[in-house]
């Protein structure tokens, strides 16, 4: 059985024990092997065992039903949230027996027959699901990268349409995993600092408040000083004159510190909270993490500063996506939903959209939406572009806090992109976060172009038309960088590009 010989006899040799379990889902040639060795004492038991048609697919989110002790149970993800309703009832005979231990044939008798569990059905689209776990993996691969997140959202609804994490498990065999932090859903309990794309939420709340507008200018020096520290920018330039929307296509630190002094500490940290940051988003999913904004607690500038582009907080992807579906939604923030409805006995319990609260004016939301398009045109985000298409987004990348020694660990960061797209009528909202990737340091070049790939899918998946014109050069250098044509089919774009260039050439010389 390929057991330990020594387990075997410290199980066999307990005084006062008459049963222990050897092993389980032991194969059917296992079987026939004990069987001819005619053990005495050794048995067999049949046990029903859930198993996963996924595999892989979307682990951390489903869970497993698994023992905890002698318990067989849900464990984590869907299977532990919703275990009362998938776990159904045991039936039961309650009948008399005569002073001898028999059953009486006419005596009382009642039978509770047993039910079966309810059916959970998810918002997640196993093909979206499918796609977004792909997409990560190889990017993941590519960049060296410690791990990565993907997460999908209907912004409208609220439904969550694919939650991707990388490393992941495969479901049906979860006890060969050997470290069980894999089936934790980080993109649920992972709070992170999420550097730059927090700037969308700093310039939202200085719209709504009426303190900034996409045109207003400020002087960038490059640095601003506070309580003995110099914050600069990324690139450590300084840009002159800057309107705000291009503090988000720079990404510039010195701009996002210059919306938060017009807004104000106190209104600033109503803003935060009223975008779901430093609470539970409410999801059905076991062990949320609420983030961390409690370094704002201290009043003190320099936090409120840092926290304008999204350092010394921490934001969980998902309560990141929430925020970016509030303003791709014009300005209400939902609950997400990961349960579609749940059947049982042909019922239907089917769960609605959550309006949790309004966060920011439609007005303030749609100028915000057309500064990060800039962004994806103009700015750090145009890996993320898709020729024909409107995009909205912002890149981020941060340092990665030092748990045991305090700060930040040398050379470590994670990139992360978040944004919407259509801009004009917004059908997905996408997260990306990746990692520690040892090849490339900003998020332009790692979260971006996944946040494209995947939205690529996305507009070919729901039939969505491109309403911008494009090349086909552009087309085949996008299709390039994402294996989206095979080298044949790039050739032939190749050969009308190069004919298409020559036929200008001559008539420029005519």
């Amino acid at each position: 059985l390929q057991i330990d010989k020594e387990k075997v006899l410290a199980k066999i040799s307990r005084q006062n024990d008459f049963y222990e379990v050897l092993k389980r889902k032991a194969t059917e040639e296992e079987k026939k092997r004990v069987e001819a060795a005619k053990l005495k004492g050794v048995h067999f038991k049949m046990e029903n065992w859930r198993y996963y048609p996924g595999g892989r697919l979307a682990a951390q989110t489903i869970g497993f039903v698994g023992y905890n002790g002698d318990k067989l149970e849900g464990r984590y993800g869907i299977e532990r949230s919703f275990e009362k309703y998938l776990r159904g009832q045991t039936g039961e005979l309650v009948q008399e027996r005569d002073a001898g231990g028999r059953w009486i044939s006419i005596g009382e008798k009642r039978i509770k027959p047993p039910q079966d569990g309810a059916d959970i059905v998810l918002t997640i689209d196993h093909v979206i699901q499918f796609k977004a776990e792909q997409i990560l993996h190889n990017a993941v691969v590519k960049h060296q990268a410690d791990g990565g997140r993907i997460v999908v959202v209907d912004p409208y609804a609220g439904k969550i349409l694919a939650m991707a994490n990388e490393p992941s498990f495969d479901l049906n065999n979860y006890s060969k995993v050997e470290d069980p932090s894999v089936f934790i859903n980080p993109i649920v309990t992972g709070a992170y600092e999420c550097g730059s794309v927090f700037k969308g939420i700093t310039m939202a709340a200085g719209l709504d408040s009426g303190k900034v507008t996409p045109e207003t200018t400020y002087m960038d020096t490059g640095a601003v000083s506070e309580a003995g520290y110099t914050i600069k920018n990324s690139d450590e330039k300084a840009h002159g004159m800057q309107t705000m929307t291009e503090v988000i296509e720079k990404s510039l630190n010195t701009g996002a510190i210059f919306v938060e002094k017009q807004i104000g500490n106190e209104s600033f940290l109503e803003y935060i909270k009223m975008f779901g940051f430093g609470e539970k988003t409410g999801i059905d999913l076991p062990g949320e993490a609420t983030g961390n904004i409690s370094n704002l607690n201290t009043k003190r500038n320099i936090e409120y500063y840092t926290a304008s582009f999204g350092q010394g907080i921490a934001v969980t992807p998902l309560q990141l996506a929430m925020a970016y579906a509030a303003i791709a939604n014009g300005g209400e923030l939902l609950k997400p939903q990961i349960v579609e409805k749940i059947e049982k006995g042909g019922k239907e319990t089917v769960f609605s959209r959550e309006i949790k609260r309004k966060v920011i004016s439609k007005d303030a939301a749609n100028k915000l939406a057309l500064m990060l398009e800039s962004n994806v045109i103009n700015g750090h985000g145009k890996l993320a572009k898709v020729p024909g298409y409107r995009l909205a987004g912002k890149t981020g990348t941060a340092q990665i806090p030092d748990k045991e020694k305090g700060g930040y660990i040398e050379g470590a960061t994670v990139g992360s992109f978040a944004g919407f797209a259509p801009v004009d009528d917004p059908r997905f909202v996408i997260v990306v976060a990746i990692d520690n990737p040892k090849d490339v340091e900003w998020a332009e070049s790692t979260a971006a172009p996944i946040f494209g790939e995947m939205s690529r899918f996305l507009f070919d998946y729901f039939n969505i038309e491109p309403t911008e014109e494009y090349t086909e050069k552009e087309l085949m250098i996008y299709n390039q960088k994402h294996s989206y044509l095979t080298g044949p089919e790039i050739d032939d774009l190749k050969k009308k590009e190069e004919k298409s260039s020559t036929n200008q050439e001559k008539d420029k010389a005519q």
